[in-house]
């Protein structure tokens, strides 16, 4: 691994990224990578994120600059969105003019535009990180101007030949990466199965109609033999807390866990959505998974992740017009009868290597971006 000295002329780079986990996530990941080898970091993000993040990007100096979501959007409001951004890009061009970073790395959503854009007009190197297994539309404009692209799936759809690319995996946290050399919890029919949900950003309502029913259609023996942390959007933590009423299991429910790695070690099933941060956190874990993919989500992004994951085994995809109460009991029933089942889906990801994506991730930085400097 290549160390630079730290001193005040190391080398700069500007990470820039979208507020939600699957663009922050693997932004971290690569900050405590390049960190620790001695470069100067910089986030750039909108007025959403500015000094709001936790973990190594809280660790690091950020700033904000105009930016505005288009996709989805009426069109007064992308109007307003369009006058945002040209803002937003003059300021990120200010930026870089200032700090004159090595390069721009772009992880995604609508606040990191303004500022890979400014890298491709001040002809700074620009390194796209594409997270799902459908290139963002984000993406597909500024990627054919990209000095690197780096996909985290293989023959990721819409990335544009005529760019260098590589296969980087998705940078996974390195708390979590550590987690996972603890080992997986096996299931016994003494055991209580711990089941973590996860609804992602958007909290996934769904789990909140489906899941309460499932547990409570279960034989009273099994809803005992239960124990479940969930997570969901705060407008919905009284609702279902309400709908769990009557449920014979442990529960526990917030809007937030801080705790993450150590949800995950003690964890026989996770439920969860299939945005490409959950999707390889699950994968680095090794935990069995039942996926339901966001049917809404830009170009189908989500079933195309969760189809990864399956080929692994380690998961079941579940679409979401038939994640029903009657089913998913179904198959938590056969689970908790035939522990084996359930067993048999623990993978040990070690084999797959996508636990070091982020080192993959900065050695491409160093090889094919900053070597040519």
């Amino acid at each position: 691994m290549k160390r630079i000295k730290r001193t005040k002329k190391a080398p700069l780079i500007i990470l820039t990224a979208g507020g939600t986990g699957g663009h922050v996530y693997p932004a971290e990941a690569l900050a405590n990578e390049l960190s620790q080898r001695g470069y100067r970091l910089l986030l750039v993000t909108d007025s959403r994120g500015k000094n709001n993040y936790k973990g190594k990007l809280s660790e690091i100096p950020n700033v904000a600059v105009q930016a505005g979501a288009l996709v989805g959007k009426s069109f007064f409001f992308k109007i307003k969105s369009l006058f945002k951004l040209a803002i937003g890009v003059f300021q990120a061009i200010c930026i870089i003019v200032k700090k004159k970073p090595v390069c721009v790395v772009g992880f995604g959503g609508y606040a990191s535009f303004p500022c890979c854009v400014a890298a491709i007009l001040t002809g700074t190197d620009l390194v796209i990180h594409e997270q799902n297994s459908v290139m963002s539309r984000t993406n597909r404009l500024l990627s054919k101007y990209a000095s690197l692209i780096v996909e985290s799936f293989e023959n990721t759809k819409y990335v544009p030949q005529n760019v260098k690319k590589i296969l980087g995996g998705m940078p996974v946290r390195a708390s979590i990466v550590e987690a996972s050399s603890n080992g997986r919890p096996v299931l016994s029919k003494k055991d209580k199965m711990q089941i973590l949900i996860l609804g992602g950003s958007q909290g996934a309502k769904v789990f909140s109609d489906v899941i309460p029913e499932a547990i409570k259609l279960l034989d009273s023996s099994l809803q005992k033999r239960i124990s479940i942390v969930q997570q969901c959007r705060a407008d919905d933590l009284e609702n279902l807390k309400q709908a769990y009423q009557g449920a014979d299991c442990s529960i526990e429910i917030s809007h937030f866990f801080n705790n993450m790695p150590e949800l995950y070690s003690q964890s026989h099933l996770v439920i969860s959505r299939a945005g490409a941060s959950s999707v390889f956190e699950i994968a680095v874990m090794g935990i069995p998974a039942l996926l339901v993919p966001l049917p809404t989500a830009a170009d189908n992004h989500q079933m195309g992740n969760a189809r990864w994951l399956e080929k692994l085994k380690v998961a079941r995809v579940i679409n979401q017009d038939e994640f029903l109460p009657e089913s998913l009991s179904n198959i938590l029933s056969d689970f908790l009868n035939h522990t084996e089942k359930l067993n048999d889906m623990i993978v040990d990801t070690k084999k797959f290597d996508i636990s070091n994506a982020a080192k993959r991730f900065a050695d491409a930085i160093e090889h094919d971006v900053l070597k040519k400097k």
